[in-house]
């Protein structure tokens, strides 16, 4: 066994310690939250609603009971609960796991208000309106249905996706060596990757491929000519301006891909980390005409594929059309329960949803066999690729996008049954969200001497939990299989997409050359547009006709602070749970709002404005800025990877005399913040503290000043923007 490659049992073991650590920091915060604030504190915090109503119940995709939630009249702005009330604030999202239960009463105390979260039942959330919320309820619990008081919802953590992965390696553990495949042995390093030609391009079987788009760009081409001879693994690099929705780029990478290998009559497995990257590539693939079939829960799918999901085609086959009757009947039952009058009849009318659902899905699970065999593409989640529906079920390939950006144990998932598998992603950009931190019982890995426990949680990427293998080599949730796969391995298994379609040649220069090798090549159409050429009235100002411009703060006159001394003692405790300490800058913030506005005035549609920054305390302070300029967009480096606009301004806010950066020192999340532009990228920040975080800070900083528009602020100036 060569001495790089990994014991598979220790590896699996290791991941499923880690797992638990994981689900136990999520869910210790979750919980920690909902029962040691009051409803209306939750609510401020962004993981509740409350004063709520049952307006309406139906039944729903898949049999499942849905209630509609809206506003309590007694309680609801102007208009009432029937004259188009408003929800309040809140940050409840499509897709959110939640608890909906009867509201405590303001002077119930914690322990009473966690009684009443246990007597409550879980639910998907399906629908978001300015009225109104619907959520899917779990079916063990859906007698709450009845409810008829003031009810509130509460965002859970989702246990279901560790559940599986730990599932998964549990099977990966117990594995003995004669069940490990080829594939499996590749992946951990025993044996090495069948070769590949080295020049597929006048390989016979792959240097004539009858292209289905023929504009594909070479780099395009090789990676797909690679990722097909390719027997084991594949790794399809796409950095920066390879985008997701253009006709260019990673996803349109893949969608050749599919169309090649169902040529070649290969069955393909397609997963991604997060609903979103596995949508976008049903809406490509489903102009193509192919059979393909999504798997997921409806609530939390892009409208737009819904027609292409399993309770979708589920009702809409001759199987389904069978089970219409029984799904009318469920919508009787389930209008009638408000009517009841004792709880002697609500109990017969749960004994017979109970015995209607039972018929409805046994005649859903005879179609749902027949769809997926007829299915040549499958799609779905890392995690979905679990369910019960492909239980037995095999693939030739699975393609995972976004794999840089998904935990290893979430990729096996998939990957345990496979023959071969193609990965696609960019592990220079930010990893996937690790809550666990070090401080349980093992000492963190050696981190800058800058970076400050009470910044992790603002990061996505923490001091990630760690374990030692029976080898001795350690293992960590931050370390992805794109990762690993790329360091057991070597570039041999790698193919870069280099041509980006999105910045600017200044604005790409930098990282191309830092982390890319310089081997990014700006298409064409992208590589000179500015501001003022953008596709309506712009004028010629310094703002408009610079791609690059670096505001440098230098100085001591824009010092940070921190977000923690102008708030109550029950915001602080809401804050300091949710996020830790924090790092705004107040001067630094009047700098951004006085660009925002010389961008406007030339012209710029708000729409096509970004302002980013890695410390959410620095978004809360730019907040009025969606008043000032609606349409304009707020948020943290991390939450905007995988993002673009015409007009980026990043926000550094660290200036302090002892150069102290914290987590802006991470390369990976200052590429997600310099590749986010089209046109324009507006840097603000301090250099000389800037300089002082890291080498590769250093470089940026210079190579700032060497080649932006390079200004220094005045003071003066910024009295109406502070």
């Amino acid at each position: 066994m060569p001495p790089s490659a990994v014991d598979i049992s220790a590896f699996a073991a290791a991941q499923r310690e880690l797992l638990l650590a994981e689900l136990d920091a999520e869910i210790t915060e979750t919980s920690t939250l909902v029962s040691g604030h009051s409803p209306a504190g939750l609510q401020r915090a962004g993981i509740a609603v409350t004063n709520l109503v049952v307006s309406a119940q139906r039944t729903g995709l898949g049999g499942k009971t849905v209630l509609e939630l809206g506003p309590d009249a007694a309680t609801a702005d102007a208009g009432g609960a029937g004259g188009g009330a408003e929800l309040p604030e809140h940050g409840i999202r499509t897709g959110d796991i939640v608890i909906v239960a009867e509201q405590p009463a303001g002077s119930a105390k914690k322990r009473e208000a966690r009684e009443l979260e246990k007597n409550g039942a879980k639910g998907i959330v399906t629908r978001v309106a300015r009225g109104v919320i619907g959520v899917a309820l779990d079916e063990e619990r859906e007698d709450v249905a009845a409810l008829s008081g003031r009810v509130w919802i509460v965002k859970l953590a989702d246990d279901v996706t560790y559940r599986r992965m730990n599932g998964t390696m549990e099977k990966l553990q117990k594995m003995s060596d004669s069940e490990h495949s080829y594939f499996i042995r590749v992946l951990f390093g025993q044996t090495t990757p069948s070769p590949v030609p080295p020049d597929m391009s006048v390989d016979p079987e792959f240097g004539n491929i009858e292209w289905v788009d023929p504009s594909l760009n070479d780099s395009q081409k090789d990676a797909i000519r690679f990722a097909l001879a390719s027997k084991e693994i594949a790794l399809i690099h796409g950095p920066p301006g390879a985008p997701y929705l253009d006709q260019t780029g990673k996803t349109h990478t893949l969608i050749e891909l599919i169309l090649q290998m169902l040529k070649r009559d290969l069955r393909v497995l397609v997963c991604g980390p997060s609903n979103i990257s596995v949508d976008n590539i049903v809406e490509r693939l489903a102009p193509h005409k192919v059979p393909i079939l999504r798997l997921g829960h409806p609530a939390r799918l892009l409208p737009s594929v819904l027609n292409h999901s399993l309770d979708v085609l589920t009702q809409t086959s001759e199987a389904g059309t069978i089970a219409k009757d029984v799904r009318a009947e469920m919508d009787a039952k389930q209008a009638s329960i408000r009517k009841t009058r004792t709880g002697r009849e609500r109990k017969a009318i749960y004994a017979d949803l109970k015995e209607l659902r039972k018929e409805y899905r046994e005649r859903e699970r005879r179609c749902v066999a027949g769809l997926i065999a007829r299915s040549k593409v499958v799609l779905a989640t890392l995690h979905g690729s679990g369910g019960f529906q492909l239980r037995n079920e095999d693939f030739d390939v699975v393609i995972i996008d976004e794999a840089s950006q998904a935990l290893e144990a979430q990729c096996w998932v998939p990957l345990l049954a496979a023959r071969k598998a193609v990965c696609a992603g960019d592990h220079l950009q930010l990893p996937p969200t690790i809550k666990s931190l070090n401080s349980k019982g093992k000492p963190p890995p050696k981190k800058a001497k800058d970076t400050k426990v009470e910044e992790t949680k603002e990061a996505t990427t923490t001091e990630a939990s760690t374990t030692t293998t029976a080898k001795g080599s350690s293992i960590t949730l931050e370390t992805t299989l794109f990762d690993r796969l790329l360091a057991l391995h070597g570039p041999s298994i790698k193919r870069m997409l280099t041509t980006q379609y999105r910045m600017h040649d200044k604005i790409m220069r930098f990282p191309s050359d830092e982390l890319y090798e310089s081997k990014l090549v700006g298409a064409e159409a992208v590589r000179h547009r500015l501001l003022k050429d953008l596709p309506y009235d712009v004028e010629e100002t310094d703002e408009t006709t610079e791609p690059l411009v670096f505001i440098d703060t230098q100085g001591g006159d824009f010092p940070e602070r921190n977000e923690d001394d102008d708030e109550d003692d029950g915001k602080k405790r809401i804050r300091s749970r949710l996020l830790g300490e924090s790092k705004s800058n107040e001067m630094e913030a009047a700098l951004v709002r006085q660009h925002v506005r010389r961008l406007v005035d030339a012209g710029v549609r708000p729409e096509d404005i970004a302002v980013v920054t890695p410390y959410n305390a620095q978004l809360a302070i730019l907040a009025p800025l969606k008043e000032a300029f609606p349409g304009i967009e707020l948020g943290s480096v991390d939450g905007f990877q995988g993002r673009e606009k015409e007009a980026v301004i990043v926000s550094l806010v660290r200036s302090n005399p002892g150069g102290e950066v914290g987590f802006l020192g991470e390369k990976r999340r200052l590429n997600v913040a310099m590749t986010r532009p089209k046109r324009s990228l507006t840097v603000i920040g301090d250099s000389e503290t800037v300089k002082r975080g890291s080498k590769f800070l250093k470089k940026w900083m210079e190579f700032l000043e060497d080649n932006a528009d390079l200004r220094y602020p005045d003071v003066s100036s910024l009295a109406q923007e502070v």
